[in-house]
């Protein structure tokens, strides 16, 4: 990831309105670890990265600022809810998991990588297999077969959803959470027993995504594979904890759920310090991992976090609340903006939607409002919103009939909303 903080900040532009501290300091971040691994190797060892802890209410683009990094850059990157783990005594998710969780991200990553490298090399045995089991499947239905014409079919494309019958592998069963550690109970005899294969029916195309997974993981080397995983968790992974106000108790409480609570902070600071985690493909040394906290810190404050974990956060940014313009510019600059999604889905059924200025300045207008007489729920209100606004539309849409042009003006939104508007004026005269 060879991007400047200006051109990170400029992608996050497109995506993201206004909080240009957050995308300054998360850009930094991403730029010094860069700037650290074309350092010397004693130095580098030295520079640790700088944490940063966002704080601001929901809806104003905390998760969203994460999201939009994990496309951006080509690291292991993971986005986790600090509530769904448990103090070590309790049952759940340790908060070891959160590391081993980003070394599968890794090795799915450079797993890809290495199979779309060798995957001309696959590419003529899988279609062989496939034209095989094509006639395999028309002789077992009593059709005849031709395979020259087959073959010519296949390349040309003809078959792509015909049904075939192939044998896969039986894949293992899925993790299972025994205490704390996780244990892959379909892994255990790896190596000791042959592996299983099941008859399945499925599309041609469906059937070439699962063979050549199968022939690139027979050649690609396992080992390099680890290897690396476990090399850019170590130096080039990031984790994004969410709602880490909701682990730290309120000022001043002590009762046993705060106790709890305090638990996870305390597992979660050597984590965050620097410690090595056991994973089944090797020790991870997370010393160099980037963390990015963020949290509304509605009920308790960022000081009420133990001591220790708030030194490993360094850097603070506040998001600030969205304004009725930075409710305008959502709903049509940025790209794929909510207007083009709601317009770009009712274009499925003949509908070609039209917003009009004016409309836009009044959906903004009712989501600040309905933001400020009920829940601030930030950015959320315009779907919440629009699904109101769209909702005759959207139930009596049906590709039947020809295209459609529905223009939205600030008349159809007034009277969509005309019973909320008369709510707020009422509340003016509320004391």
């Amino acid at each position: 990831m060879n991007l400047t903080p200006r051109q990170i900040v400029e992608e996050l532009d497109k995506y993201i309105i206004g909080q240009a501290k957050a995308k300054r300091a998360v850009a930094i971040a991403l730029r010094n670890r860069y700037r650290r691994s074309q350092l010397p190797k004693e130095l580098r060892e030295e520079i640790t990265p700088k944490n940063i802890i966002m704080r601001g209410p929901t809806g104003v683009g905390k998760t969203e600022i994460a999201r939009r990094l994990a496309k951006l850059v080509g690291a292991p990157f993971i986005k986790i809810e600090a509530t769904k783990y448990t103090e070590v005594g309790y049952v759940g998710r340790d908060v070891e998991s959160m590391i081993r969780d980003l070394v599968e991200v890794a090795v799915r990553m450079v797993k890809d990588e290495k199979a779309h490298e060798i995957e001309s090399k696959v590419s003529p045995i899988v279609d062989s297999k496939l034209i095989d089991a094509i006639c395999d499947t028309r002789r077992a239905n009593d059709i005849a077969v031709d395979k020259t014409v087959i073959t010519e079919d296949y390349k040309a494309g003809k078959l792509e959803n015909e049904q075939i019958d192939i044998l896969v592998l039986d894949n293992p069963k899925p993790m299972v959470a025994v205490g704390g550690p996780e244990i892959n109970i379909g892994s255990m005899f790896d190596g000791l027993l042959p592996q299983k294969r099941k008859k399945r029916r499925m599309s041609v195309q469906r059937a070439r995504e699962l063979i050549t997974a199968e022939e690139c993981d027979r050649i690609i080397d396992k080992d390099n594979v680890y290897a690396e995983a476990i090399r850019r968790t170590e130096e080039e992974g990031i984790i994004f904890i969410d709602e880490i106000d909701k682990i730290i108790g309120k000022s001043g409480g002590s009762n046993n759920q705060d106790v709890s609570r305090e638990g996870v902070q305390r597992d979660i600071l050597p984590i965050v310090e620097g410690s090595t985690v056991a994973t089944k493909y090797g020790n991870v040394k997370t010393d160099f991992i980037l963390f990015i906290a963020s949290g509304a810190f509605h009920v308790s404050k960022l000081e009420d976090m133990i001591p220790e974990l708030q030194g490993r956060f360094p850097i603070r940014v506040d998001l600030d609340s969205l304004t009725k313009e930075d409710f305008k510019r959502i709903l049509k600059e940025t790209k794929n903006s909510v207007c083009l999604q709601y317009a770009s889905i009712l274009k499925v059924d003949n509908i070609d939607l039209q917003f009009t200025d004016d409309a836009i300045d009044e959906i903004a207008d009712i989501s600040v409002a309905e933001n400020e007489t009920s829940e601030n729920i930030g950015a959320r209100r315009l779907h919440t919103v629009m699904e109101a606004l769209l909702e005759d539309i959207s139930f009596n849409a049906t590709n039947e009939l020809p295209l459609t042009t529905v223009k939205i003006d600030r008349g159809y939104v007034q009277n969509a909303f005309k019973e909320t508007k008369k709510k707020f004026d009422l509340k003016k005269y509320i004391l």
